[in-house]
């Protein structure tokens, strides 16, 4: 199985952060039999988004993304995956609920807008709950590619990873599903 990895935001591209994510992901992967074939960082528009989607699934098996799935304005990662796979977004009852919790144990009781909004989801993944933190990650199915989104931030998208996606890689890869 071929994996590529995108990683998504303008603050990789303009050296405000170094991308981590690429190197533990790919390690992550190794260490189970998965080989990475292309690494992309791409910016923060629908776009370039689109264009690496399309340009990975069709060189690659499985599409691991990181980033743009926060609340700010420029984190437009889940609206271009409802439109990549031809969806909209829809509140998650379940994904707001825990928004709510985790706030609340913060001290903050009432969210504001865009926290609200990270419970939008596209409709058709299925949804990667974010123990540590408010973006919920994404599984998507399509023509037998594999699409996971996880938030950029790493110590989430590594829990998500060894939590949720990492154990059904390797029951499947053990089965022999892939």
């Amino acid at each position: 199985m071929k994996v590529s990895i995108v990683t998504i935001g303008d603050e990789i591209l303009i050296g405000q952060i170094v991308d981590t994510n690429s190197a533990w992901i790919a390690q992550r992967l190794n260490e189970i039999g998965l080989q990475v074939h292309k690494i992309y960082s791409i910016p923060d528009t629908e776009v370039a988004i689109l264009r690496t989607l399309k340009r990975a699934a069709k060189l690659t098996d499985i599409i691991m993304m990181t980033g743009g799935l926060g609340p700010t304005n420029d984190d437009i990662t889940k609206k271009t995956l409802a439109t990549f796979f031809n969806d909209t977004l829809q509140r998650n009852t379940e994904v707001l609920s825990h928004i709510k919790t985790f706030f609340q144990k913060k001290g903050i009781k009432k969210l504001n807008k865009l926290n609200e909004q990270q419970a939008d989801l596209p409709s058709k993944c299925k949804v990667l709950l974010n123990p540590v933190g408010t973006a919920s990650g994404m599984w998507f199915n399509k023509d037998g590619k594999c699409f996971i989104s996880m938030p950029g931030v790493p110590h989430e998208m590594k829990t998500i990873m060894r939590s949720l996606v990492l154990p059904v890689f390797q029951s499947e890869f053990v089965a022999g599903f892939f």
